[in-house]
This record gives structure tokens, C-alpha cells and sequence, in this order.
């Protein structure tokens, strides 16, 4: 099955910031393993492989390292942070708190515009998990997360959020051969529409389900 590139996972709207759109495209290379833990940052060759400016790249960069994707390294310059199998727990279980909070306050504030389009970006996920199809998976993962993020009108959540996102996204990728997507996709789909309903709870235990099913995961692949 071929990779998702940085292009499947978002498509720039108009006016975006540069940096904004080399924040996606490098986080989808993140997110699929195409940049591997622990591997060297190229600005100049990642401005090839974006299409985008070396700015830009520059700017996408510096923010990741500011949240710990990407560090920086004496005499080594940046590199991709690690998978830290022991730390990934906390990661999951502070998500946690954090899709709760994001989950009701897009129940209460998202539009009929957006409550619609979430649950159309979860039963894209939930469809291609039948058809065992992760770039089609993804794509919509990241899709809802966008919908979902901008209902939410928190922004100082999303900010939290996002790089914990990216880190479960990695972990997930990197070892997904062994875990169910169709749960997860209907774990995805239970948020979806707790969020649409406008009931805050039951958003809430959407979240909750989202989270146990990652922790699950987590853990299965932790105490291997």
C-alpha cells in the first residue's frame, strides 16, 4: 500500500500562510513515518520535496521544535524526535483530557455546516477502513481533526493538542499492523456524531471511547 504524501492529507485553502501549509505538509511526513525518528532535517531538501519556499519551511520548523517534534541538537542541527515507548502513555492520557475539552465545546459551538461535515470525514474513515485502505484513512482522520479543531473555537486546546495529535499519529502509523482500524474508525464516528447531536456528553464519551481505544493500542504494543 503506498504512503499517503504530504498533498493527501490537506489541501491548502486559499490565502493560507505559507508556514501554515509547510506546517501540514511536513506533519504529514511526520505523522507517516516518511521522515523517520531520529533521522536528520534537510531544510533544503525538504523545500524540494514540499514544493515550498525555504522560508516557510524554516518557519514550519522552528514551531515544531518549539512543541518537540523536531529537536535541535548541538553539532547535529535537527533531528526528528524519537518514539519514546515509555512516555507514549502519558502522551495518550493527557490527549485525553484535552479531546474531552475540545470534544464539548465543539458540541456546543460548531455549526450546522461543520457538524455535518464531521460526520461525513468520520464515515470516510469508517468506509475506508473496510476497504483496508490507511491513505484514504488518514486523510480523513486529519480531515475531522481540522472540522473538529476549528468548531471547537479553543484555540489555546488546539495548540495543546496538535503536537500530541501528531505523536499518537506517529506511534499509530508506525505500528498499526497491529491494531483494528475499523475500531477505531467507529471510535472516530461515535465523537463525530456526539459532537453533531449538540450533546456535550455525549461528545464527551465519544472522546472517551477515541482515547481508550488508542490507550488499548498503546499498551498492547507497550507490554510486548
Amino acid at each position: 500500500m503506498a504512503a499517503p504524501t504530504p498533498d493527501s492529507f490537506s489541501s491548502a485553502p486559499p490565502k493560507r500562510r505559507a508556514a501554515d501549509v509547510a506546517y501540514d505538509a511536513i506533519e504529514a511526513l511526520l505523522s507517516t513515518m516518511q521522515l523517520q525518528p531520529g533521522s536528520q532535517i534537510v531544510e533544503a531538501e525538504l523545500a524540494e520535496r514540499t514544493g515550498l519556499g525555504r522560508t516557510p519551511v524554516r518557519e514550519a520548523l522552528m514551531r515544531m521544535v518549539s512543541i518537540g517534534l523536531i529537536v535541535q541538537q548541538p553539532r547535529r542541527g535537527l533531528l526528528v524526535s524519537t518514539i519514546d515507548l515509555a512516555d507514549h502513555l502519558d502522551v495518550v492520557q493527557t490527549r485525553r483530557v484535552l479531546e474531552r475539552l475540545i470534544a464539548a465545546c465543539s458540541a456546543r459551538r460548531a455549526t450546522a455546516l461543520q457538524r455535518t461535515e464531521i460526520v461525513r470525514c468520520a464515515e470516510m474513515m469508517v468506509e475506508a477502513a473496510g476497504r483496508g485502505d490507511l491513505t484514504d484513512y488518514m486523510r480523513a482522520d486529519h480531515a475531522l481533526d481540522l472540522v473538529n479543531h476549528q468548531a471547537s473555537h479553543n484555540d489555546s486546546g488546539v495548540k495543546a493538542v496538535v503536537p500530541l495529535i501528531v505523536q499518537c499519529r506517529r506511534f499509530w502509523y508506525a505500528y498499526q499492523h497491529e491494531g483494528e482500524i475499523v475500531e477505531g474508525a467507529h471510535a472516530h464516528l461515535d465523537l463525530a456524531r456526539g459532537i453533531a447531536t449538540g450533546d456535550e456528553a455525549a461528545a464527551i464519551a465519544g472522546a472517551e471511547r477515541l482515547m481508550d481505544y488508542l490507550e488499548v493500542f498503546a499498551r498492547k504494543i507497550i507490554d510486548k
